[in-house]
């Protein structure tokens, strides 16, 4: 009988994911299985991932706007015991491969890594160490359908050092304003759901997004890197305002309901 205690699913959830995904697989040449969960792309997504010879799932898109609903059923296809998750504009290093064998051959591996990110915005680096739960123990992992969150994994969890630069992740996607702008309202819209049952009044909706912009830009470094730097900070505020305003407006739109009854 074949021993796959020490063989590693990658798994992509797609969505209209063409542009990038053949250099996103072919960059997870080496491991056990590459497996895709499209979510019912309507472009070459499921034709290259094919091509490529990896396995394809479908999880249906209904009005999902993240890939976030479909990441436990995509965790649970996956055929080996261990699974790194990458989105499909990431690109994973051989140094990271090689090191995520060598390190589930060992005694003391944990059940999940958090691994280091490099994340690009106006063509520079502004995201490291940005670490995500990408590598774990498929076996009662489970992934909550909100975006922004991380899997919940049964054992213990471990971070890569951050030293170790070149076991990154390698964001693809480097984001225009227009992309973050973009992103912003479809991503809050799936915030409101996470958020759902909270109460947020005038104070937040002024102090949080300027908290968010003093840490992003003074105690994260952007000040460091200039007029990007500044842009940069200012999204992630204007992420944070864009969500209070949506969960306010939610709430408000529910009492009106409530009331007419």
């Amino acid at each position: 009988m074949e021993n796959n205690e020490h063989k590693i699913s990658v798994v992509i959830n797609t969505y209209n994911a063409a542009a990038m995904l053949e250099e996103v697989i072919r960059a997870a040449e080496g491991f056990d299985e590459v497996l895709v969960c499209d979510m019912e792309s309507t472009d070459d997504t499921v034709a290259i991932a094919e091509r490529l010879g990896a396995r394809v799932v479908t999880f249906p898109k209904a009005d999902h706007k993240s890939a976030e609903p479909a990441r436990t059923f995509a965790i649970q296809s996956a055929l080996y015991p261990w699974v790194l998750v990458v989105d499909a504009d990431e690109i994973i290093t051989t140094e990271l491969r090689d090191y995520l064998y060598q390190r589930i051959s060992q005694p003391d591996c944990p059940q999940g890594l958090y691994i280091p990110r490099k994340g690009y915005f106006m063509h520079r680096l502004f995201a490291y160490p940005d670490y995500q739960l990408r590598f774990f123990i498929r076996e009662g992992t489970v992934w909550p359908p909100y975006v922004h969150t991380f899997p919940t994994v049964q054992g213990r969890i471990e971070y890569i050092p951050r030293r170790r630069r070149e076991l990154a992740l390698i964001h693809l996607a480097d984001d225009s304003i227009r992309t973050r702008v973009y992103k912003t309202n479809e991503y809050t819209d799936n915030e409101v759901e996470k958020k759902h049952g909270k109460h947020y009044g005038a104070f937040k909706l002024v102090f949080d997004p300027l908290f968010r912009f003093v840490k992003a830009y003074f105690f994260k470094g952007q000040i460091c890197k200039g007029v990007p730097g500044f842009i940069n900070a200012s999204l992630d505020a204007y992420y944070r305002f864009i969500t209070i305003a949506k969960v306010i407006e939610s709430r408000n739109a529910e009492r009106d309901i409530r009331h007419r009854k």
